[in-house]
This record gives C-alpha cells, structure tokens and sequence, in this order.
C-alpha cells in the first residue's frame, strides 16, 4: 500500500468515527483484514452481532458475598444508546452523597443490574470511550459480604484494561461516580420496564 492509499484509508477511518488505536491493531491482527476483504467482495456477508444481556438471570457472585437485591429486567440488545450516566442533584457542584441516600433516590430510576457490568467485561470494544473517567455503578444489584455490609460494583478504566470493583454503600459518591440507567427511549425484548 502506498502513502496515498494509506492517506485514504486514514481520512475514511476519521469520517465514520470511532476508530481508535486499539481498533486499528486489531483491525492489522492476524486475517481480520481478509474477513474485511471478502466481505467487500461479496464472499462472505457481514450481519449486525446480536449482543443481547439477558438481565432476568442470576448475576455474578464473588466469592463469599450474597445477593442482597437483584432488579431482574427483560433482555435487552446492546446499543451505545441504550445507557445514560445518571447523576442525582446532591452529586453535583462539588458536592458528595452517601451510598445508601444514593439508592434511595436511584429507586426512580430504571437503574441496570451487574448482568449488563459482566456483558461489557467480556465485550470491552463495546463500552463508551467517554467512561473512561468515571466509576460507572450498576445499582440494580446489591451484595452483601460475609461481615454483612452492602456494595455495589462498578465498571473502570485502569490503566490499559476494564475492570470491575465495589464500594461500600457507607462512602460517598460524587460527580465522577454516575449510576448506568436505562435510557427513556429505549426498552427491553417485548418490554419497556424493568421489574
């Protein structure tokens, strides 16, 4: 390829977005730009993937923790759209609110359990750039540890990898610390409520 095929192909990848280095290294891994080859030869035909969370079923549980609350909701399919980053009012201007005040106002809204967390560990290309400077929260499921005090799990940034950690529902929570609802516009498989 020659610098103004190069050139092209760079000036594409910046008009449909969303092509960041990561994707690019795996773009240039192994046959993946043969797959794109003979799809764009008509070989072989590419379809939308089906990234459905299933948030009825049982979620996650570290070792010696219980659940404390689940809210199980219908399967929803995975879009970028699907989330908003809710963040109460006592939240923000610098200020801070205790976790368990927290879940309480959270009980207006369609907050997700720690089964949509668990889906986009194992589907990290699929979590917003932006998040990267946050805690994202899933308050719709709640573990009790073995000495009986509640969490909730979080999603993050560290370093050069997803992870998920918890905190205690004793701490506060500002602005950087939003909770992962369910975005007015869109609804489950059928559905448009979570239970």
């Amino acid at each position: 390829m020659g610098v103004g095929q190069a050139h092209e192909l760079e000036m594409a990848m910046n008009r449909v977005g969303k092509w960041d280095a990561a994707l690019v290294k795996q773009l240039s891994t192994g046959d993946n730009l043969a797959w794109v080859r003979n799809v764009l030869k008509g070989i072989w035909e590419a379809k939308e993937a089906n990234h459905v969370i299933d948030c009825c079923a049982d979620p996650f549980l570290p070792e010696g923790w219980k659940v404390e609350e689940h809210q199980k909701g219908v399967p929803i399919k995975w879009t970028e759209s699907l989330v908003t980053l809710y963040i109460a009012d006592d939240q923000k201007d610098g200020k801070w609110m205790k976790g368990d005040v927290l879940r309480e106002v959270l009980k207006s809204q369609r907050v997700l359990n720690a089964n949509v967390l668990d889906f986009l560990l194992k589907h990290p290309e699929l979590i917003p750039e932006e998040w990267k400077t946050q805690r994202v929260y899933f308050w719709g499921t709640i573990y009790r540890d073995s000495d009986g005090d509640l969490y909730v799990r979080f999603l993050c940034w560290y370093g050069d990898g997803w992870f998920w950690r918890y905190d205690w529902l004793g701490v506060d929570w500002g602005v950087s610390y939003p909770a992962a609802v369910l975005a007015s516009s869109h609804c489950g498989l059928g559905h448009c409520v979570l239970n």
